[in-house]
């Protein structure tokens, strides 16, 4: 049966690299699934596969989009479910690999139908967010949806303005549209997931933000400031840097900021896939010891 294998782990673990020679020895593709290495304006700050990376293994959904577009779970599912139809006329095993949690769980269990969002509606919205700011916004959400606004992270605001959208779009609740029915897939999915010891890994996350400002990420933040209200840059990297720029911060502090949030967000990765029981667990170094893993699933 064919096989999507499914490597996760926390950003700066090292999937990138594994799955570059995973993929090579079994002669595979990788199907990116983080969701802002989609977009092809800020390969810097989000830490894409480099060309040289993309000649050794064909990867998909790196660079596809514009940070204009707008993209969510719901469609990488569909694009990502269509896309393995084709790839699995070839390949025995695919691999799908990144830190996005909500992309992964879309393709491995499927993500309500939630309706589309009328164009209309959402510039609406988004102009109130813009000039009336966040708070409003949930002050809608609570009244329209006081169900869905219990639960929702309130830090997330493309998460509240979706569910705002789709009240306003639909005239119902967002809360009646989440069903948490598990989809069935025809395929088989396995799941690998990367560790590190945390002071290892925060130490790597710290040496790589080096490593991104020395490429240019100051200047990428720079050239994407106009679109800075975009929800696409509503990321680590560029939150900061926009600071900086207002004169919030020094660019010291900025860096700081980013390599702190970055931790941050390393845990929050980590807490959500460990309650993933599905997960067998390994260390990158050990590669031979996955592919052996890989093998006896086969």
């Amino acid at each position: 049966m064919k096989t999507l294998i499914v490597i996760v782990g926390p950003t700066g673990v090292g999937k990138t690299s594994l799955c570059l020679d995973i993929a090579e020895r079994l002669n595979s593709v990788i199907i990116n699934a983080d969701s802002r290495q989609v977009f092809k304006e800020i390969p810097i700050g989000t830490a894409a596969p480099t060309d040289d990376e993309q000649k050794r293994v064909k990867h998909f959904f790196v660079g596809t989009l514009s940070i204009n577009d707008y993209y969510n779970a719901s469609m990488f599912e569909n694009d990502v479910i269509g896309l393995l139809d084709k790839l699995f006329l070839k390949k025995d095993n695919v691999i799908m690999s990144g830190g996005s949690m909500m992309y992964v769980d879309a393709v491995c269990n499927g993500i309500d139908d939630i309706p589309s969002v009328d164009e209309k509606i959402r510039r609406q919205v988004i102009y109130m967010y813009e000039t009336q700011g966040f708070e409003v916004i949930k002050s809608e959400l609570k009244k329209l949806d006081p169900e869905y606004f219990d639960v929702v992270d309130k830090n997330n605001p493309k998460r509240v303005i979706h569910a705002l959208e789709i009240c306003l779009s639909t005239g119902k609740t967002y809360t009646s549209f989440r069903t948490y029915k598990k989809k069935e897939r025809p395929f088989r999915i396995m799941k690998i997931g990367l560790y590190r010891e945390r002071a290892e890994l925060y130490s790597r996350i710290d040496r790589r933000v080096d490593e991104m400002i020395a490429q240019g990420l100051v200047e990428e933040a720079r050239a994407m400031y106009p679109h800075r209200t975009l929800n696409s840059l509503n990321t680590v990297g560029y939150k900061e840097l926009f600071d900086y720029f207002d004169d919030k911060c020094t660019l010291e502090d900025a860096v700081f900021k980013i390599k702190c949030n970055t931790h941050k967000y390393c845990r929050k990765q980590l807490t959500w896939f460990k309650r993933d029981k599905d997960i067998r667990w390994f260390s990158p170094e050990n590669v031979e010891e996955i592919i052996n893993y890989i093998n006896s699933f086969n």
